[in-house]
């Protein structure tokens, strides 16, 4: 099978069209029509074989989990997913490999109503890499670089449930049957946020997306604020599956250091609290707030209630 047959057969033909793409996959470039008032987001994730991902996982899985990684930097950002690109490098054409995995993008692009509009297929080692395109109204875009000092921290969902999930995959720990079900799907399945982190334009001051822990990922948020921070451990949120599987010292460390959660991560000043829970309340994820900002530009401080804790480890980092 030839590129552009392969194209043809499973990018081409599925998946969401969307009113404002002119022109998608098949020409020199797609031609999207970017509405009057608003501002153009991209982001760009590589997930590499033997890197971010094991030779033998379920292509259907990773189809969807490319595409939520991607838009889970645009919920971040408060924007609203609309188009993606692949790249796609193969060492060799599996047609049922790519049935799979292509189904597992489409079905989760039109979850999030995006269209892939194009990209480029290439033979080499196993890597995908995706640009996510998306739209937020103009100057609403949440960045890292806003946060204040009294502001609170607050996360979505649970912590460190995908990361018990690679140690269930890899065979390093024991979890019984009641949770593997759980795990293995915070780990193989991640939801991106993205109705939550729309809501949140006009009342987070920074944010992000928890892809590489939280311990590795709030400094972002602080070195581009020119702040501190603290974090009460004891306020972390932890899922049922993740306290029964771990003792409370493991637990603690997957939560601040697994990575792979794609929560989102943000702050909200003090007087936007009260707005925070009445808008938040309808889309049925646990927020919980954390800690809160300070003037200790760049230090991260760990507490267990009033008392600092030492902790040595970080978020995963690729060099």
């Amino acid at each position: 099978m030839g590129e552009f047959d392969l194209i043809a057969r499973y990018f081409s033909q599925a998946g969401a069209k969307r009113a404002d793409t002119q022109l998608g996959i098949g020409d020199d470039g797609a031609v999207l029509q970017v509405r009057d008032g608003y501002d153009l987001v991209i982001t760009t994730d590589t997930m590499v074989c033997g890197t971010h991902f094991f030779a033998d996982v379920d292509p259907r899985a990773l189809g969807h989990k490319l595409v939520a990684v991607n838009v889970s930097d645009l919920a971040a950002m408060g924007a609203e997913p609309a188009w993606l690109s692949l790249a796609l490098t193969l060492p060799e054409v599996k047609e049922d490999w790519l049935a799979e995995f292509a189904a597992g993008l489409h079905e989760t692009a039109d979850y999030y109503h995006c269209q892939l509009i194009g990209g480029d297929t290439t033979r080499g080692p196993l890597s995908l890499t995706m640009i996510a395109k998306g739209l937020v109204p103009h100057g609403k875009a949440i960045t890292r670089s806003g946060a204040k000092v009294g502001d609170y921290i607050y996360v979505t969902g649970t912590l460190g449930d995908a990361a018990l999930g690679l140690k269930l995959v890899q065979g390093q720990h024991q979890v019984s049957k009641k949770h593997q079900g759980h795990l293995l799907q915070r780990f193989h399945y991640p939801s991106a946020r993205v109705a939550l982190g729309q809501a949140l334009r006009n009342l987070a001051s920074s944010a992000m997306d928890i892809s590489d822990g939280l311990a590795g990922d709030l400094p972002h948020i602080l070195r581009r604020s020119g702040v501190g921070a603290f974090i009460d451990i004891n306020r972390i949120p932890m899922s049922q599956a993740l306290k029964d599987s771990c003792d409370q010292a493991e637990a603690l460390q997957l939560a601040l250091s697994g990575g792979e959660d794609y929560e989102l991560l943000f702050t909200v000043p003090e007087s936007r609290r009260g707005a925070l829970d009445v808008l938040l309340s309808p889309y049925g994820v646990p927020v919980t707030c954390i800690g809160r900002i300070t003037g200790a530009s760049g230090k991260l401080e760990l507490k267990a209630g009033e008392q600092a804790i030492s902790y040595q480890h970080t978020g995963f980092v690729h060099f």
